[in-house]
């Protein structure tokens, strides 16, 4: 059809006659016609196909929707980098520094966790099997500190098994994380398109580690899922980063919730949470002591204290970069282990909140407080303010700090009953 058109186009030029440009008008609009139906059919059956994959069909949506509009559109110098670097750094550090000076907390109590019965000593040895298939799930991206594409390295993996294994064995064995996989290469992209590009705090740092550092990682989330799952250990109401657990459970729960309390006409007060930095900013000696107390110990707890410490980063932008400097808290992100650390680290949370019997659900670093209140129900608010004040104040003694500007406050329900409720919340 374009070349129905072309030749169409070819034939007007040289005639100038009107007929033959109405000809190559109309076979114009007949290709434009055919390329934008083909391209609608594509992506409905793609999204048809993958429709119980949440992560493939926002991958898919976000494709379409953002395009490329992340990139950095800064002139890229080992300058403009260095500013990335102290800038990524120094809000961390702002920011653990403000919650230091705003509670005088016991570091005991803040770490305090039920200690389970069972306990993880030890990893099992992989055999050349298992890793293989730990290997062949893994995508192949690739860090500028590869020393060879991961695909090619996936490509020729039966000639470097031998060598793999002994690597992640060693490292589960004698409890340590080799210190080559703890650099990460951070690039700044922006958050949203209609953002300044020359203002800083308009970026996120993602951060993009070693291949290989992922494959142990994956070995190591194996057998640690399984003892937790074994041990009934996480959130009942987490839905971040688990298995059979999305953000589509997550909102089926809720929506479920508020669509009862509306039956038993009721107003639904919802609180949406939202932290600054979260995983950034976790406290490697509480992590630390968190897993001690859910029975992580001997090599295992060993091995945690190697991945977690020592480790550093630098900024990179096209051929430049920054110096490298130190990461002294946080959980390594664009890791594996990552998002399971964080969840460990937030369980404590749920306690808090079951105890003013609130009603709550969490996906990752993401809270939501909800609460079922009659009209002239001035109790339930109040034990919702004081829910809100302890959360608050556990945060604080964990360095996780809450991002008023964008933690929100809904009333669900009658509109005339709505103002009641929201005068008593206006100290939220």
């Amino acid at each position: 059809m374009k070349r129905e058109a072309r030749r169409a186009e070819r034939k007007w030029r040289k005639s100038k006659l009107t007929v033959h440009r109405q000809m190559f008008k109309e076979q114009q609009r007949m290709y434009s016609y055919a390329i934008k139906k083909a391209r609608t059919l594509h992506f409905s059956n793609l999204i048809l196909q993958n429709k119980n994959d949440p992560k493939f069909l926002f991958k898919t949506i976000d494709t379409l929707t953002k395009g490329d509009f992340q990139r950095s559109s800064m002139t890229a110098s080992d300058a403009t980098c260095e500013s990335f670097a102290d800038h990524f750094r120094s809000k961390i550090n702002a920011i653990r520094s403000s919650l230091l000076t705003q509670v005088d907390f016991d570091f005991n109590e803040s770490i305090a966790l039920y200690l389970s019965e069972e306990t993880l000593e030890s990893f099992v040895l992989v055999d050349a099997v298992a890793l293989g298939r730990v290997f062949s799930q893994l995508k192949p991206t690739t860090c500028l500190l590869d020393p060879i594409p991961s695909s090619l390295l996936k490509t020729y993996y039966d000639s470097f098994e031998p060598e793999l294994l002994n690597i992640v064995n060693y490292s589960l064995q004698t409890g340590v994380f080799p210190s080559a996989f703890k650099t990460a290469v951070v690039r700044p992209l922006l958050k949203k398109s209609n953002l300044d590009p020359n203002n800083l705090n308009n970026y996120r740092p993602v951060s993009n580690l070693p291949f290989l550092s992922k494959m142990i990682e994956k070995i190591v989330l194996i057998q640690l899922n399984e003892f937790l799952n074994e041990n009934s250990i996480f959130e009942q109401y987490q839905s971040g980063f688990r298995t059979n657990h999305s953000t589509e459970t997550a909102l089926v729960k809720i929506v479920n919730d508020i669509r009862c309390n509306l039956d038993c006409q009721k107003l639904s007060v919802l609180v949406l949470l939202d932290l600054t930095a979260a995983f950034d900013t976790v406290d490697h000696n509480i992590l630390l002591c968190r897993l001690r107390g859910l029975g992580i110990s001997g090599t295992v707890l060993k091995w945690f204290y190697s991945y977690l410490t020592d480790r550093r980063f630098y900024v990179s932008m096209d051929t430049c970069s920054s110096k490298v400097f130190d990461i002294n808290c946080g959980v390594p992100q664009g890791s594996i282990l990552g998002p399971l650390l964080f969840n460990l680290y937030m369980l404590p949370l749920g306690d808090i909140i079951r105890r003013h019997g609130v009603c709550f659900h969490s996906y990752a670093d993401d809270t939501q407080l909800y609460i079922a209140v009659s009209p002239d129900d001035e109790e339930s608010v109040n034990v919702l303010l004081n829910c809100i004040l302890d959360i608050k104040s556990w945060m604080a003694e964990n360095f996780l700090q809450l991002n008023q500007d964008k933690t929100q406050v809904l009333v669900i329900g009658s509109e005339d009953k709505r103002e009641f409720v929201l005068s008593k919340l206006k100290k939220l």
